[in-house]
């Protein structure tokens, strides 16, 4: 996707089937408010450069139609929960009054995770994200990315953690192939921390960055849901940890999901977040960022790591999609807001063979719709809490 970027707009423009096609979206620096103006010959048109995207992928490792949608996005990221389970209790994610947790013999075993990971992976997947719940808290988390990094294809295992016990088994966990991760982080002030995730471990999830700086990963990607009233005032201080430290920054608008009390007023847009580091740290400068990003990529004068904004709310990143999401109970989902999702648990406990697998994948993959809904459809749309989709 060619991308033309200045402090007030961003400007995408494709071409296919020899017509061409102009997504504008708008922000005025300062007002907070996000305009959208689309004009499109196609309502299938994708840009050039993720065409071609996946042309060259298809060149380097061929894929099975499994993974191509009707829309012709190819999907080549699985993130895969391991449990349903966590050790916080984070506002944005988890119900006050709690979930009710799937029963332990209803979720995927291990064997059965690395035989669908073996599936996708043989069609074309290249990377995949373990989320939960919290994935470090499952037993066998390390033998799980042992055999997950030895699937021959996959170019990518990574995680995305609370960081409150990642520290102590970072180490064993890198040595059984994980190759990057996110950590979560709302918040830098401790009892606000407290506040946000009903727990303790502020010292745990510092200590847990640190630690993957020194074992050499790098990025060290910091996720941090913006919330108005919440931790909006702490975005520039999020932005001096990427100073010293090799940390990409990624701040994420306010998604709504069941029982999170998402309310519009709570969601702090991309460009008003954006006017905020604009003044502080004028020397900011977007990226050249690849077809499938879910962020916008900046990169400041003198700074160690980066700073980026997943902006699924207000400018969506639908066209070029290649996410897939397999659940902790095996339910298989091919889109994140939306309420679809269909079981590979019961087909594989019931004996399909692979094949059979294969063309259940496929049928959902082939019903992805070309664009989630508006976020305040989103908002009214029945779907489960972010713990039992995964982060």
């Amino acid at each position: 996707m060619r991308r033309c970027f200045s402090k007030i707009t961003d400007c995408y423009l494709g071409f296919k089937n020899s017509n061409f096609f102009l997504v504008k979206v708008g922000s005025e620096v300062g007002s907070g408010s996000v305009t959208r103006t689309i004009t499109t010959t196609s309502e299938r048109s994708f840009s050039t450069s993720y065409a071609a995207h996946q042309v060259d992928q298809t060149k380097d490792s061929p894929v099975s139609d499994m993974l191509i949608d009707s829309f012709g996005r190819l999907h080549t990221y699985l993130r895969i929960s391991l449990t349903e389970r966590c050790n916080l209790r984070c506002q944005y994610c988890m119900p006050s009054e709690g979930v009710e947790l799937t029963p332990k013999p209803q979720l995927l075993s291990q064997s059965e995770i690395v035989r669908l990971a073996g599936l996708f992976v043989s069609a074309g997947v290249n990377k995949i994200r373990l989320t939960g719940g919290e994935p470090t808290i499952r037993n066998d988390i390390e033998e799980i990315c042992l055999q997950l990094s030895s699937l021959k294809g996959l170019k990518n295992l990574a995680i995305t953690t609370n960081g409150i016990t990642l520290a102590k088994k970072l180490p064993k966990l890198q040595e059984c192939g994980l190759d990057s991760l996110n950590i979560s982080l709302d918040t830098l002030v401790p009892a606000k921390f407290e506040f946000l995730t009903r727990r303790k471990g502020h010292d745990r999830v510092m200590k847990s960055i640190d630690t993957a700086i020194e074992l050499g990963y790098n990025p060290v990607k910091v996720n941090c849901v913006v919330m108005r009233g919440l931790n909006d005032d702490e975005i520039c201080d999020f932005v001096e940890l990427t100073r010293e430290k090799p940390i990409n920054v990624r701040f994420i608008e306010f998604m709504p999901f069941d029982g999170n009390v998402w309310n519009v007023k709570k969601l702090v847009p991309y460009a008003e977040v954006m006017d905020k580091v604009v003044k502080r740290f004028p020397s900011i400068k977007r990226m050249q960022d690849h077809p499938t990003e879910t962020a916008k990529n900046f990169t400041i004068d003198g700074h160690c790591g980066s700073v980026s904004f997943i902006t699924s709310m207000t400018e969506h990143f639908c066209s070029g999609c290649n996410r897939l999401r397999l659940l902790a109970d095996g339910n298989f989902k091919v889109c994140l807001f939306g309420p679809s999702e269909v079981s590979l648990r019961d087909p594989l406990r019931s004996g399909a063979d692979d094949e059979a697998l294969r063309e259940i994948i496929g049928a959902a993959v082939k019903r992805k719709k070309a664009a989630h809904a508006g976020m305040l459809d989103i908002a009214k749309t029945a779907n489960r809490p972010m713990i039992h989709i995964g982060g």
